[in-house]
């Protein structure tokens, strides 16, 4: 189950730092503009089929359903949608009695890039960077200023749904299952779910 992903029993501490800011974590807002008819950039994977997420935009918790999230981060917790986010329309989902588990959706808009905002941040301002197997032919990337996986149990994907648009994935787990199991893993299990999700809201 995906709730063994980020959840462990709730103990007496009721801190939740959540999920990174999207302004702090998400890439894009330092991108040099570039013509759309140059995308993708170099070395960067083309989207073959895009999606249209204008919808999700608008509603951007739209991007999990109820049931997905209670399932990840059990019942009762729902989503803090943020149209005005620096980085774009944000949606952030935080379990209450469970310290740092957290999920956040971000439809970047900061440019007009896609990944390739996160391609020519690599070894510059991110430091960890790490391309994962495409979900269904969409590309996708795990990244960040530094690698949290083991430290904090925190990971970054980018999801390419058009040359134009990626959908950032930031997954928090809990203290206690800090370390069973890579959060990139997770974070990409739930882009599948996000992704299922917008194809079907097409």
């Amino acid at each position: 189950m995906f709730s063994a992903l980020l959840l462990a029993a709730a103990a007496c501490s009721t801190t939740n730092p959540g999920i990174p800011s999207a302004s702090s974590a998400a890439p894009g807002t330092n991108s040099s503009p570039e013509s759309h008819s140059a995308l993708p950039g170099p070395g960067v994977p083309k989207v073959l089929h895009p999606v249209d997420v204008t919808h999700f935009k608008r509603q951007p918790c739209g991007a999990l359903t109820d049931s997905q999230v209670a399932e990840l981060l059990g019942s009762g917790v729902s989503g803090k949608p943020d149209l005005q986010a620096p980085a774009g329309p944000t949606c952030s989902w935080d379990a209450a009695d469970v310290s740092q588990a957290g999920i956040g959706v971000i439809f970047m808009n900061a440019d007009q890039l896609g990944l390739t905002s996160v391609y020519e941040a690599k070894d510059k301002q991110y430091k960890f960077f790490q391309p994962m197997e495409s979900l269904d032919g969409f590309p996708i990337v795990a990244y960040g200023v530094s690698d949290e996986r083991a430290s904090r149990g925190r990971c970054a994907v980018a999801l390419g749904v058009s040359d134009t648009q990626a959908v950032d994935i930031h997954v928090a787990q809990s203290e206690n299952n800090i370390g069973k199991k890579d959060p990139c893993a997770a974070a990409h299990d739930i882009a599948a779910q996000v992704l299922g999700n917008l194809r079907g809201g097409n």
